[in-house]
């Protein structure tokens, strides 16, 4: 039976807010002050795709490699030293003479943000409990959306794109200090009386013992690799952010050609979109808390294929749009729970690695399958849009359902 969780230290939950922000920041930066770089380097405006793809590139091996580092290292110093390697980065960013340059610098940014990305994720999953696992996520929407102002400002105050970068290289590198400095507060095991759940894959050790009890045992790679939840968990990841991004990338031009809404309305519309997953996660993260993960988990999947099918039907356009806001605040929750949740499908033992494989997991889907789906629309139609969102939003609870039968099995044999 497990414990009741203790609250998280203050310093560390201030810290993993503050480190989400800071990974949702360069986003940000890069959209608005990319005109002006590219002028400023002489390089075409699709040169953008080469540094994109570059710190993707970065991001998800880094990410991957986290998890099965993390118990080597220590949280704290993972996150110490991946937010310098950011912080380095930006400031390369700040400096460049170059595009071959930035994209160097953009395969260390990818690989510090993706280390951190990881390595936060997985300790949250262990220490933090629903409502802090989404607000941790909910600041990594704030940090997107405070981004552009940030460029935004710099460019209205006359000065160059390069003081964008080096304002957030700057606190990038006060975050490097401050982990650093708490290195010990990150060190061993989640606070006591932390929920963690019984390991399916192991046997309970000591009789009597509370579930997850006790420091998780060091196991080979080769037995993380086998379980089959491993790579339905990991799928389940790639398909979520691929429902995600996808909206939010296709939505204007459905919107706009499809249900022959206004550029101005379609926009603010989309806006509403990505709003509904930061005040989502606000408010179900509250949630979870008082009905249960699992119950809010499965309804949130279920919601996100009830918005797909408003979207897909041929109806007017504030049916769309309802369908859109629908799905960003039902997909609001299932990112963090879903890694809130891997202990139980996963077990403890295996849990960090799996964690960093879901995220190198999201990484990918987010890079292929909405560029995908944008192939798909131009040789269709935009009326495609939704059709695909439903598949992919039914493939998501079948994902699910299949990943959790090995944590029930677990359970029952326990």
């Amino acid at each position: 039976m497990s414990r009741v969780p203790a609250p998280p230290r203050p310093a560390l939950l201030l810290l993993a807010y503050l480190a989400f922000v800071s990974l949702g920041l360069p986003d940000g930066l890069i959209g608005v002050g990319w005109p002006s770089i590219r002028w400023d380097l002489g390089v075409p405006t699709e040169a953008v795709g080469v540094v994109l793809t570059a710190g993707t590139v970065a991001y998800l091996t880094s990410s991957v490699l986290a998890g099965f580092t993390l118990a080597r290292l220590g949280v704290g110093w993972l996150l110490a030293g991946s937010t310098l390697l950011a912080g380095a980065a930006l400031t390369g960013y700040a400096s460049t003479p170059a595009l071959a340059v930035m994209v160097g610098f953009a395969l260390v940014l990818g690989l510090g943000s993706g280390a951190i990305d990881a390595g936060l994720n997985a300790y949250a999953a262990a220490a933090f409990g629903p409502r802090h696992m989404n607000w941790m996520h909910a600041f990594f929407g704030l940090g997107v959306a405070i981004g552009p102002l940030i460029m935004t400002a710099v460019l209205g105050a006359g000065l160059s794109w390069r003081w964008g970068y080096a304002l957030v290289a700057a606190a990038q590198l006060v975050l490097a200090a401050a982990f650093a400095f708490t290195v010990r507060l990150w060190r061993g095991d989640p606070p006591a009386g932390a929920t963690l759940p019984p390991d399916p894959v192991a046997p309970q050790v000591v009789p009597g013992e509370p579930a997850g009890a006790g420091p998780a045992r060091r196991t080979s790679i080769g037995a993380t690799l086998r379980l089959p939840a491993v790579w339905l968990g990991g799928a389940a990841f790639a398909v979520y952010v691929a429902v995600e991004v996808s909206t939010g990338l296709w939505a204007f031009l459905l919107l706009t050609e499809g249900r022959k809404l206004s550029a101005a309305v379609a926009g603010l519309c989309v806006s509403g979109y990505w709003g509904s997953l930061f005040v989502g996660r606000v408010v179900q993260g509250v949630v979870a808390e008082r009905l249960g993960t699992a119950r809010v988990l499965r309804g949130s999947l279920l919601g996100m294929a009830g918005g797909a099918v408003l979207i897909a039907l041929p109806a007017p356009g504030w049916v769309t749009v309802a369908g859109l806001l629908v799905v960003g605040f039902a997909a609001a929750p299932v990112f963090p729970l879903l890694t809130l949740t891997t202990a139980e499908r996963v077990g403890r033992d295996h849990a960090d690695r799996t964690i960093g494989l879901q995220i190198g997991a999201a990484g990918l889907g987010a890079a292929l399958v909405p560029a995908a789906v944008g192939v798909l629309l131009a040789r269709v139609s935009v009326a495609a849009l939704g059709p695909t969102l439903v598949v992919l939003a039914v493939a998501l609870v079948a994902l699910h359902a299949a990943g959790a039968r090995p944590a029930a099995r677990g359970s029952r044999a326990g």
